[in-house]
């Protein structure tokens, strides 16, 4: 019997592996894969105390920094993922691809994962010119025409690192109103090679072998276009990694867990989430990192008087 366990080896989980660590809770820590979604970042700007770092020495950073902890009190499972919850009135189990795992409470986060592109086309020419990842992809489209789907920080940053060597960028987005930093929409407005379409209804992305272009339609006026690229990056949205946790919690309409604000406790008295997995406003590293702490400071409460 563990006092924790916390599933999820990004900012979330990492922080309250450290912290539970140094509080001597006995506690697991289940983890699929280190350094979340900001992995396969090539430059990450803004995590405090660090000006700029890449997503892989990010996660190696994170993984030393829980290692580092690993006795008595940590233990980590790795590479592993939770498979299922079952949540009782004494206890938590996680059920992973390693075996049951059983402890006093349980600290969910594990993350979210990206939105798919579902129009027609988008699953014949994935990875034949339309992707989910510009860090890993981008340079293989050096002086080639690309669009970008979404609205929001990721699809302009994305577009920032693409106008670096690519020939043109053209973002597209469904509605008018972007939902990213000004500062980061200005310095992509800011470049002769950025056109942006707003009101575009994607319609199908077409070719041969590979990508040729993207078909979409003006929701105001109706008139339709092909835009003529050979790559599409996708940026619109995540999804919470919440299959695992099955109906044992509260969740969103979008699968994410609904948490107290002030605690981040979920609907059950044992469980906890902090991260991209939350019904939180706003998703980025350093909040995710401080929100796993005010959870595990809530947790070692609860573990201490139960």
């Amino acid at each position: 019997m563990y006092d924790l366990i916390i599933v999820g080896g990004g900012p979330a989980g990492t922080a309250a592996a450290v912290y539970a660590a140094r509080k001597r809770l006995k506690t697991l820590l289940i983890v699929e894969e280190w350094g979340g979604q900001s992995n396969v970042s090539t430059d990450v700007q803004n995590w405090i105390g660090t000006p700029s770092i890449s997503g892989a020495d990010l996660a190696k950073n994170l993984r030393a920094h829980v290692e580092a902890y690993k006795s008595e009190y940590l233990e980590v499972l790795s590479p592993a993922r939770g498979t299922s919850l079952e949540v009782g009135q004494d206890s938590v189990v996680v059920v992973s691809n390693k075996g049951r795992h059983e402890a006093k409470a349980l600290l969910v986060a594990s993350g979210a994962r990206r939105r798919q592109l579902e129009i027609p086309g988008a699953k014949e020419y994935d990875q034949k010119g339309l992707t989910y990842c510009a860090s890993c992809d981008g340079p293989l489209f050096a002086d080639k025409d690309v669009a970008v789907i979404g609205a929001g920080n990721a699809a302009f940053e994305t577009a920032l690192q693409l106008l670096a060597y690519c020939k043109s960028v053209t973002l597209l987005m469904r509605g008018e109103t972007f939902r990213a930093d000004e500062i980061t929409v200005a310095a992509a407005q800011a470049n002769p090679k950025m056109r942006i379409i707003k009101n575009a209804e994607l319609l199908e992305v077409t070719g041969e072998q590979f990508v040729k272009g993207l078909r979409y339609k003006d929701s105001k006026t109706g008139k339709e276009e092909l835009l003529s690229v050979e790559g599409i990056f996708v940026e619109i949205g995540l999804l919470p990694n919440t299959e695992w946790v099955g109906g044992t919690l509260d969740m969103t309409e979008t699968k994410q867990i609904k948490v107290d604000p002030k605690t981040h406790r979920t609907s059950h008295a044992r469980v906890w989430a902090a991260g991209d997995v939350t019904d939180g406003i706003y998703h980025q590293n350093n909040i995710a990192a401080g929100d796993a702490v005010k959870a595990l400071e809530d947790i070692y409460m609860f573990v201490r008087r139960n």
